[in-house]
C-alpha cells in the first residue's frame, strides 16, 4: 500500500507541475501531437489508395493472362496517310490452336473480336464496341448482370443476334424505358445488323479508370454478342470511319482472356503464352498483361510507401521528443532548489527520476492520444473535400500512439537522471 500511494502521490506531482504550465505543456507536447496527426493521416491516404487499386487489380482477375491485339506504330502511322487502306495485324487463330494445344494449366481461352464501333435504335444512336465472345467471358471478367440474363451457349451455338449491352450503352440508347426485349441495329456498312437485347452489366468499377493502370476495357459502354455471331455476320475485316476518312482492320482476334487453373500456375502460363506469340509474330503486334503481376507490384510499392512514411514519422516524432527533453532539461535547471529541498526531507533518487519521467510520459501520451483524434478527423476532411479514399487502421494508430509513447519515456531519461543525481547541498545554494 505505501508504494502505490507513494507512485500516485509522484504521478500527482507530475500532473500539477505540468497544469501550472499549461501553455508550455501544450507547446511542448504539439511536436508529438502534429507528428502522430501528420503519420496517421498519410498513412490512412496511402492504405486507402493501395486498397482501392488492389481492389480494381483483384477485379481482373488475378487468374488472368489477358492478350490484346495492338496496331503495330509503323502501321498505326501510314494508315493516318490513306483515305482508304486495309491493316492487318493481331492474335491470329493458330495462336489460339497453340496456346489450346500446348501449354499446361489452362482452364479457359475466350476470344474477343470487335466487330462494330456504332450503334442506334429508332430514337437514338451511340459511339461504343461491339464485342462478340464467348459465355466463360462473363466468368472470368468477374462481372455480372442487372438485368436479364447473360449470353449463353444456346446463342453461341444458334449464331443468335442477341446482346448484352453495358451499363452506359443502356444510358445512351435506352435511357426511359426497359431495354430488356428492346432491338437495337449495329451498323455495318452498308446496312444494319438487328439484335435483340437479353441482359443489362452492372456498372463495372475498372471501367474508366486509365490513371490507376488497371483499366483493360470499357465495359460500360460495350455491346456483347456471340462470338460465332461476330464472325458469321461481321468477318473479319472491321470498317473504321473518323472525320470523313475509312480504315479497314482485318483482325482475327481483337484479344484473349487466358485462366490459368490456379494462381501459382499463373506466371509459367504467362511466359508460356508470349513465347508462343514471339514464334508465331515477326512483328509486335500484340501485348500481353497479367493482373497478378500488377498486384505484387502494387503490394510491393504498398510496402515501399510504408517503410517511407515510417521513416518520415521517425524523424517527425524524434523531432518531438527533442522538443520535449529540451523543456524538461530547462525544467530541471529551473526546479533545481526544489530538488534540493526534496532530497533533504529524505527523498530517494528514484523517486526524484519518477516524477520528471511521469512528466515526459504524461506530456507524450497526451500528445499522442491528441494526435490520434486529430489525424482521424484529418483522414476524414481529406475523404469529403478531396474525395479520396482513406482507411484508418489499427496498426498505424497503435505504432504511431505507441512511439509517441516511446519517445516520451527516452526523451524524458536522460533529464529525470539528471536531476536525481544532484547533490542535495549543491542544489539549496542554487539560486
Amino acid at each position: 500500500m505505501a508504494m502505490n500511494s507513494i507512485g500516485l502521490e509522484t504521478l500527482r506531482l507530475g500532473v500539477n507541475n505540468l497544469r501550472l504550465h499549461k501553455l508550455r505543456s501544450l507547446l511542448t507536447s504539439l511536436g508529438i501531437i502534429l507528428g502522430v496527426a501528420a503519420v496517421i493521416c498519410m498513412l490512412s491516404v496511402t492504405e486507402g489508395a493501395s486498397a482501392d487499386e488492389m481492389r480494381l487489380i483483384e477485379l481482373l482477375g488475378t487468374k488472368n493472362i489477358i492478350v490484346n491485339s495492338v496496331k503495330p506504330q509503323q502501321a498505326a502511322q501510314s494508315s493516318g496517310k490513306s483515305r482508304a487502306r486495309m491493316t492487318e495485324y493481331g492474335i491470329t487463330r493458330d495462336d489460339v490452336a497453340m496456346i489450346r494445344e500446348t501449354i499446361p494449366h489452362v482452364a479457359h481461352v475466350v476470344p474477343l473480336k470487335t466487330v462494330a464501333y456504332r450503334a442506334h435504335n429508332s430514337a437514338k444512336q451511340a459511339t461504343l464496341e461491339v464485342v462478340g465472345t464467348t459465355p466463360e467471358f462473363f466468368e472470368v471478367v468477374n462481372i455480372t448482370i442487372a438485368e436479364g440474363r447473360r449470353l449463353g451457349y444456346e446463342d453461341s451455338d444458334g449464331r443468335k443476334n442477341t446482346c448484352v449491352i453495358g451499363d452506359a450503352v443502356r444510358t445512351a440508347l435506352f435511357p426511359l424505358s426497359d431495354p430488356i426485349g428492346e432491338t437495337l441495329l449495329v451498323e455495318r456498312h452498308p446496312t444494319s445488323i438487328p439484335f435483340t437485347v437479353v441482359g443489362v452489366l452492372a456498372d463495372v468499377e475498372t471501367a474508366g479508370t486509365p490513371e490507376r493502370g488497371v483499366q483493360q476495357r470499357d465495359l460500360n459502354n460495350e455491346i456483347l454478342i456471340p462470338f460465332s455471331t461476330a464472325m458469321s455476320q461481321f468477318g473479319e475485316i472491321t470498317r473504321k470511319s473518323d472525320s470523313g476518312s475509312r480504315e479497314y482492320l482485318k483482325i482475327q482476334y481483337s484479344g484473349l482472356y487466358i485462366t490459368a487453373t490456379e494462381i501459382d500456375a499463373v506466371e509459367a502460363v504467362s511466359e508460356m503464352v508470349k513465347r508462343v506469340l514471339e514464334k508465331n509474330h515477326i512483328k509486335k503486334d500484340y501485348e500481353v498483361k497479367v493482373p497478378l503481376a500488377r498486384l505484387k507490384l502494387a503490394e510491393q510499392k504498398e510496402r515501399n510507401s510504408k517503410l517511407t512514411l515510417g521513416f518520415i514519422a521517425g524523424i517527425s516524432l524524434l523531432v518531438g521528443g527533442i522538443g520535449i527533453m529540451n523543456i524538461m532539461l530547462a525544467t530541471v535547471t529551473e526546479r533545481t532548489r526544489e530538488i534540493g529541498i526534496r532530497r533533504a526531507l529524505g527523498a530517494k533518487r528514484s523517486s526524484i527520476t519518477l516524477q520528471f519521467l511521469v512528466e515526459t510520459i504524461v506530456l507524450s501520451t497526451t500528445g499522442g492520444l491528441a494526435g490520434v483524434a486529430l489525424g482521424v478527423a484529418g483522414a476524414n476532411i481529406v475523404t469529403k473535400l478531396a474525395s479520396w479514399d482513406t482507411i484508418v487502421s489499427g496498426w498505424s494508430v497503435a505504432i504511431s500512439f505507441g512511439l509517441s509513447v516511446l519517445v516520451g519515456v527516452v526523451s524524458g531519461l536522460y533529464p529525470a537522471m539528471s536531476a536525481a543525481k544532484l547533490d542535495p547541498i549543491d542544489a539549496l545554494r542554487y539560486e
